[in-house]
C-alpha cells in the first residue's frame, strides 16, 4: 500500500506511543521512514526503535528548535529528494496549565501549548510542500475534548480544535497541488502524553464502557487508519477529522 514511499515520523516517545503504532504499520506496508527524538533523554527509548523499522534517517526534532528542522529536511533532500507523507504526533502544555481551569491558564502556557501542539504542524507542512512534488498526505493527532468537554482535558481541548481547524484551512490551500491532509482523533489510550492528563484511568474506563465496540483502540489500528489515509487509495479524501475510538465520539 505503500511501496516506494517516504515518510516522517514525528512524535514517538516510546513503543507505546500513537506514533510508533503508526509507523510499524507504514514500514509493514512498504514505506522507508525518517524518525525523529526530542532530545537526548528520549533517543535511548526511540532509537531502538528507528533500528526495529531500519529508518534511514533517525535525527533530533524539538519543533522549537530551528537549526534541528532546518538539519532534519536537509537530510532528508539530500538522501530522498522528496518526501510523501508526515505523521504530526505532539502535543505539549505545561503541567500547571493542564491542570487548572483555562481561564486561569497562562500566556506563556497557551502560547506553548499552542506552538507545540498546533503550529509545528503547519511548519512541518510549509517545510514539506516543496518536496511533495507528486502529492502527498499531513497527518496529525487530534482527540474529541476539542469537540466537548472533557473533565481534566483543561487547555488541550482549545489547542485540539485549533488544530483540527489548522488541519481544514491546510487541506483547502494545499488541495490543488495533490496534497491531503487529516486530523486522526483516537479515542482514550494510555500513552505516555495521557499520563499527564489528571484521572485518565477514569477516561479510558468510561469509554471502554461507554462505547459501541465496549473495548478502547490500539495503536496498531490506529497505524491501519494512518496508513490507509497516507496511501494513494485515499487520494479523494481531505480534510477530515477521522475518528477511531469504537463509536465512543456518537455516544453523546
Amino acid at each position: 500500500m505503500l511501496e516506494g514511499k517516504k515518510g516522517l515520523i514525528v512524535g514517538i516517545a516510546n513503543e507505546m506511543s500513537i506514533a510508533w503504532g503508526c509507523a510499524r504499520v507504514f514500514k509493514r506496508e512498504g514505506a522507508e521512514l525518517a524518525v525523529t527524538y526530542l532530545n537526548d533523554k528520549a533517543r535511548r527509548f526511540v532509537e531502538p526503535l528507528a533500528q526495529e523499522i531500519e529508518a534511514p534517517i533517525f535525527a533530533p526534532l524539538d519543533v522549537r528548535e530551528q537549526a534541528q528542522e532546518d538539519a532534519l529536511f536537509a537530510e532528508i533532500e539530500q538522501k530522498w529528494g522528496k518526501l510523501d507523507f508526515i505523521l504530526h504526533s505532539i502535543a505539549f502544555a505545561p503541567a500547571d496549565d493542564l491542570h487548572g481551569r483555562v481561564v486561569d491558564c497562562s500566556r506563556d502556557g497557551f502560547m506553548a501549548a499552542m506552538d507545540i501542539s498546533c503550529h509545528s504542524f503547519a511548519r512541518l507542512a510549509k517545510r514539506s510542500e516543496p518536496l511533495m512534488r507528486d502529492a502527498g498526505a499531513l497527518l496529525t493527532v487530534t482527540y474529541m475534548g476539542s469537540e466537548r468537554v472533557i473533565d481534566h482535558y483543561g487547555v488541550m481541548g482549545p489547542v485540539k480544535a485549533a488544530l483540527e481547524s489548522m488541519t481544514r484551512y491546510m487541506a483547502a490551500e494545499l488541495g490543488p497541488k495533490g496534497i491531503r491532509c487529516h486530523a486522526i482523533s483516537p479515542g482514550p489510550l494510555l500513552t505516555r502524553a495521557a499520563s499527564g492528563i489528571a484521572e485518565f484511568q477514569h477516561l479510558m474506563d468510561k469509554a471502554t464502557d461507554r462505547a459501541p465496540s465496549h473495548r478502547l483502540v490500539t495503536i496498531d489500528e490506529i497505524g491501519e487508519l494512518a496508513a490507509f489515509l497516507a496511501s494513494d487509495r485515499a487520494k479523494s479524501l481531505t480534510g477530515d477529522v477521522v475518528h477511531i475510538d469504537g463509536g465512543y465520539n456518537i455516544m453523546g
